[in-house]
């Protein structure tokens, strides 16, 4: 029996393509040149006064409360490279989430999958890989051709699964987010901002923990390939994600995510002169982070706050909480310098229903931007019967009143 079209050539140079993985991984996705290793560094914003970076663009936040730690540009449109393959990601996990998609189902190889060019994860031309093996190549190889491979299987086309991730970055608040393809490969029209990127693997974070562990693999062989993860970061264990990316246009790219002492940072960085350059500054800047950033708890969940007045109630006064643990992000030290107060228009006329919402907890620091957060009643405050509220109107103080 004959081999399939394209299958024979692919075998005579499986020697050259091992070399060529093994060359690419450390180095560039969609390798389209390498810029000089030295980069020029500017200022980015910090709660703690400017700090320089050679990234053009950079956004980290705390995963936990959403606070930002350093932002440059981070709403300017630039070139994402493979990061977009986040996206990609994010679509083919919410898939396996809904059970549309299975790790081991198959999936066939297209000819344009098997043909694109860019990093590459080596699939055989008219068989089929496991999705497993796809996401495997896609966030590890960084495969331009295992993100075809998906796209094709959960859209129909690659066109067909743009249109899904755009709407999936409009449904996910991408406002500075549009996508042409599955991969990141150049394309007119195609881009995302860092803010973008850092949110979208804040969302995977958040909606398929189940599957992140994917992007903490450190190496994957397929078809006796073996190629290790690109994000030097992982690598070297001082992340647990997320994807790195290069095309001339958008320079070094990188998206981490780590997790220490139970505190998340979720870093996003693009413009870098080269892949050195992209692992120096990466490791440098999610260094500081850590290192100038803590998260306190200043109220916990249910603690009485104030109590707010009540008008015409059984009680005269109601208890008010927060619904969740009130915890901010702030740089080391700054703790004592946080004030609250309590907003809220008194008195409340009775009814009140325990779990309503009566009044707002606003912290402050200087230097930062104030944070609300919503005070319920902690509980119910019946209304007083006719006879009593006449009696309250007259000026009497009906028994067993506060």
């Amino acid at each position: 029996m004959g081999l399939r079209p394209g299958f024979a050539a692919h075998h005579k140079h499986a020697a050259a393509a091992a070399k060529k993985a093994k060359a690419a991984a450390g180095g560039d996705d969609e390798d389209t040149g390498t810029g000089p290793e030295g980069g020029v560094a500017t200022p980015a914003n910090t709660p703690v006064g400017p700090v320089d970076t050679i990234a053009k663009w950079a956004y980290i936040v705390d995963f936990t409360t959403g606070a930002v730690l350093m932002e440059k540009a981070s709403d300017e449109r630039m070139t994402p490279s493979s990061l977009t393959k986040m996206m990609t990601a994010y679509i083919t996990f919410s898939m396996l989430k809904t059970g549309r998609l299975h790790l081991d189902q198959q999936l066939p190889v297209s000819e344009r999958a098997w043909r694109m060019q860019g990093s590459k994860m080596f699939v055989p031309l008219g068989e089929t890989v496991a999705v497993q093996d796809l996401i495997q190549g896609m966030v590890i190889q960084s495969g331009n051709d295992a993100c075809i491979v998906l796209a094709e299987g959960i859209s129909g086309s690659e066109e067909q699964f743009a249109a899904l991730m755009n709407k999936e970055a409009a449904r996910l608040g991408l406002s500075n987010s549009h996508f042409m393809n599955a991969t990141g490969w150049p394309a007119e029209g195609h881009y995302m901002s860092m803010r973008d990127v850092a949110m979208l693997a804040c969302a995977i974070l958040r909606d398929y923990p189940d599957y992140y562990h994917f992007f903490s693999e450190k190496e994957f062989l397929f078809n006796k390939i073996r190629q290790g993860n690109r994000n030097v970061l992982v690598d070297k264990g001082l992340a647990d994600g997320l994807k790195t990316g290069h095309t001339d246009a958008g320079g070094f790219g990188l998206c981490a995510s780590s997790l220490r002492d139970g505190n998340r940072i979720v870093m996003a960085l693009n413009g870098m002169p080269s892949s050195n350059a992209r692992a120096h500054e990466g490791e440098r800047l999610l260094g500081w982070a850590f290192a100038n950033f803590e998260n306190v708890t200043l109220v916990q969940r249910g603690r009485v706050v104030d109590q707010v007045p009540v008008w015409m109630g059984t009680s005269s006064k109601v208890n008010v909480v927060t619904t969740r643990d009130v915890v901010l992000t702030l740089p080391h030290g700054w703790q004592s310098r946080t004030h609250f107060r309590v907003d809220y228009q008194a008195p409340v006329p009775a009814p009140v229903v325990a779990g309503t919402q009566l009044a707002e907890l606003v912290v402050t620091n200087p230097g930062m931007a104030d944070i609300r957060m919503p005070l319920v009643a902690a509980g119910s405050v019946p209304r007083l019967g006719l006879f009593a509220r006449a009696s309250s109107r007259l000026g009497f103080k009906p028994s067993g009143q506060d």
